[in-house]
C-alpha cells in the first residue's frame, strides 16, 4: 500500500481518536487526543499484562463513546521488544496501529515546554502529535511462513555472533599462550589444528612429545595422511614459543572449553541452516533469486526475512529506503555537499546486502562488468565502495522484478546499464 504524507494525514479526521502510548517493560502510559491535538482524557497507566490491556481497552472504548469517535489510531515508538505484545493485542481488536520514529520523538519533545526532559506523561503526547500530523509508519509484523523465516534468520544471526565471539577468544588464547601456532597451521579451524588444541594445546606439552606421538593423536580422527614433517615443525615452534608460562593448568582447561563450545555452536548452526533452507524453499520467488549466479540460500533467506512479503511494496525504491540505501544530499545555495546513503531503516538488511554483493561481484560476470564500468568510466567514475552500494541497490531492483513478476533472471537486461551509458549518483 502506498502511503504518502497526505494519505497519512487524511487518516485522522474529526471522528478519529488519537492515542499515544509510551511503552515500557512493566507499565505503559497513554494519552488521548482529537484530530486537532486537544486532549480529551487524563493520562492513563496500565500494566504490560493481559489484565492491564483489558483496562486499556475499556478506557479507549469509554472515551470513544463519550466523544463520538468511530475510528481509533493507537501509536507508540518501538522500544526494544516490549512493543510487540502490545501491538499484537491492539491489532487483534481490529484497531489501527502505527509507529513513530524515536528520532522524531527525541527532536520534537521540546515543542511544548522548551525542555528536552523525558517523562511518562510527556512522551505519549509527543507521540500523539506526530501521529496527528501524519508522521508515522505502519508497522510490519510478519505472519505465517514469513514470521518463521524471520525468526529462523534472527536465530542464525545470533549464533553467528556467538561463533565470532568464540573465534576471537581462541585467537586471544593463541596470542597469549602459543603465538607461533599459526606459523604451523594456516588456520586454527582446520580439523588437525583443532585436534591439536583440544588434545594437547600447550606448547610446553607439545615440546615434550615426539613427532610419532603427535601424529598418532591426529590419526585418531583424521583419516587422511598426516605427516611427521608437520609434527616436527609444531614441536620446533612449541620449543621456541614466547607464550606465557604461568597458569598453564587452567589455560589448558580454557582452550578445551572453548573448542568444545566452538563445536557445539557449529552443530547448532548446521541445524539452523538446514531449517532455514527448508523454510526459504517454500516461499514464492525464492528460486528466482537463486537463479542469479553468486546469490546463495543464506542471502535469499536474509533478504526475505528482513523484507517479508515483497508483494506489500509498490516499487523497489521502497525496499531501498527500508535498507537505508536511499541517497541524501547536503546542499545549500552554491554549496554542493557530498551525496551519501541515509543508513536509516533496517541495518541488518543493509548488512546482508553488502555481505552478499562482494561474492556476487566476484562470481557473477554481469555484476563484475558493471562494477568495472562504474569505477573506470571516463565521466563521473565511482569509487569502489560507491560502486558496491550502487550494485546493492541494483540487486534489490532485480530481486523485486524477479519475485513480483515471477520471471527468470536475464543477464542481457542486467548489462543494459552499460549499453545505456547511465550515470548513477555516487553514494
Amino acid at each position: 500500500m502506498k502511503y504518502t504524507q497526505n494519505d497519512k494525514i487524511m487518516q485522522v479526521t474529526d471522528k478519529t481518536l488519537v492515542i499515544g502510548v509510551d511503552i515500557a517493560k512493566k507499565v505503559h502510559f497513554a494519552r488521548a487526543f482529537d484530530w486537532r491535538g486537544i486532549e480529551i482524557a487524563k493520562t492513563f497507566s496500565f500494566e504490560a499484562t493481559g489484565t492491564g490491556f483489558g483496562r486499556f481497552k475499556e478506557w479507549v472504548q469509554e472515551i470513544s463513546k463519550k466523544n463520538g469517535k468511530d475510528k481509533i489510531i493507537v501509536g507508540f515508538e518501538p522500544t526494544g521488544h516490549y512493543w510487540l505484545t502490545f501491538a499484537q493485542a491492539v491489532l487483534d481488536e481490529g484497531v489501527m496501529v502505527v509507529q513513530v520514529n524515536p528520532y522524531h520523538v527525541k527532536n520534537s519533545k521540546e515543542f511544548d515546554d522548551n525542555s528536552p526532559s523525558k517523562s511518562d506523561r510527556k512522551d505519549p503526547k509527543t507521540i500523539a502529535m506526530l501521529i496527528k500530523d501524519g508522521r508515522y509508519q505502519i508497522p510490519y509484523i510478519p505472519k505465517d511462513i514469513y514470521a518463521e523465516l524471520r525468526k529462523a534468520n534472527n536465530l542464525r544471526e545470533e549464533w553467528l555472533q556467538k561463533k565470532w565471539s568464540i573465534k576471537n577468544k581462541v585467537q586471544r588464547w593463541l596470542d597469549i599462550y602459543f603465538p607461533e601456532f599459526l606459523d604451523v597451521f594456516s588456520d586454527w579451524e582446520g580439523k588437525t589444528a583443532i585436534i591439536t588444541l583440544e588434545k594437547i594445546g600447550l606448547p610446553t606439552k607439545i615440546a615434550s612429545m615426539t613427532a610419532d606421538e603427535i601424529t598418532a593423536i591426529w590419526r585418531e580422527e583424521v583419516k587422511r595422511a598426516v605427516g611427521n614433517k608437520r609434527a616436527q615443525k609444531l614441536i620446533k615452534a612449541a620449543a621456541s614459543s614466547v607464550g606465557i608460562k604461568e597458569g598453564l593448568e587452567m589455560a589448558e582447561y580454557e582452550i578445551r572449553l572453548l573448542i568444545r563450545e566452538y563445536r557445539e555452536i557449529l552443530a547448532v548452526m548446521d541445524e539452523l541452516e538446514k531449517r532455514l533452507e527448508e523454510i526459504v524453499m517454500t516461499i514464492p520467488g525464492a528460486m528466482r533469486m537463486l537463479e542469479i549466479k553468486g546469490v546463495g540460500i543464506k542471502t535469499v533467506a536474509g533478504f526475505l526475512a528482513e523484507v517479508g512479503d515483497i508483494g506489500r511494496f509498490n516499487h523497489p525504491d521502497q525496499i531501498i529506503k527500508l535498507a537505508g540505501l536511499n541517497l541524501k544530499e547536503n546542499s545549500s545555495g552554491n554549496h554542493k555537499g557530498q551525496t551519501t546513503i541515509t543508513k536509516r531503516g533496517r541495518s541488518r538488511l543493509r548488512a546482508i546486502l553488502f555481505r552478499a554483493i562482494l561474492p556476487i561481484t566476484a562470481k557473477n560476470k554481469e555484476f563484475s562488468e558493471l562494477h568495472k564500468y562504474y569505477t573506470t568510466r571516463a565521466k563521473n567514475p565511482l569509487k569502489k565502495m560507491q560502486s558496491l552500494i550502487v550494485l546493492c541497490r541494483k540487486l534489490i531492483k532485480i530481486a523485486f522484478k524477479l519475485i513480483t513478476e515471477d520471471i527468470r533472471y536475464d543477464p542481457v537486461k542486467m548489462m543494459g546499464d552499460i549499453h545505456r551509458n547511465p550515470e548513477p549518483k555516487a553514494a
